[in-house]
């Protein structure tokens, strides 16, 4: 992942990397700036075309590189939800896509800030529960409900803290 041209810290960069590449003629690049970044090839297309003038946008930028990350994890459940928030959080506000696309910042990290308040905050499970599940002995249960996932994962992005 970012193997090539390394991780870059904002669309801004990308787009300086890609603009560069293209007034040296290596077209090239420019597609695997945007491979690399999870962006699609008609949209480097177009760029080198001259239809658009940037290669990307924030939005673009933020799921291009939540695109290569989830490539790579493979997310499944619970995290797919989690990454279903964080996109639709991106097309909300141009803050969230600008800090999805840091440096430092990453779905794994995110996930981790869920799975750290999840350890931190389990309850044992009622053992009519267990006895329903055909489970026996003790069994605990800390996955955080949608709301709190939300403020975990706008906190981990945003740098916002969160309580609990």
């Amino acid at each position: 992942m970012f193997d090539k041209f390394g991780e870059f810290d904002s669309v801004q960069e990308i787009n300086e990397a890609a603009a560069a590449q293209l007034k040296e003629g290596d077209i090239e690049a420019v597609y695997a700036i945007a491979l690399e970044n999870g962006i699609d090839r008609e949209d480097a297309e177009d760029f080198i075309e001259g239809t658009v003038p940037e290669l990307a946008n924030s939005l673009m930028a933020a799921f291009g590189k939540l695109a290569v990350e989830a490539e790579e994890l493979k997310p499944y459940e619970i995290m797919e939800d989690w990454l279903s928030y964080i996109k639709v959080r991106c097309q909300e506000d141009e803050r969230m896509a600008a800090a999805v696309r840091k440096k430092g910042k990453s779905l794994k990290g995110c996930i981790g800030e869920l799975l750290k308040w999840s350890f931190k905050n389990q309850h044992d499970v009622d053992k009519d529960i267990l006895k329903a599940a055909g489970v026996s002995g003790r069994c605990t249960l800390g996955i955080p409900g949608m709301g709190r996932a939300k403020e975990i994962i706008s906190g981990y992005y945003l740098g916002k803290q969160v309580k609990g």
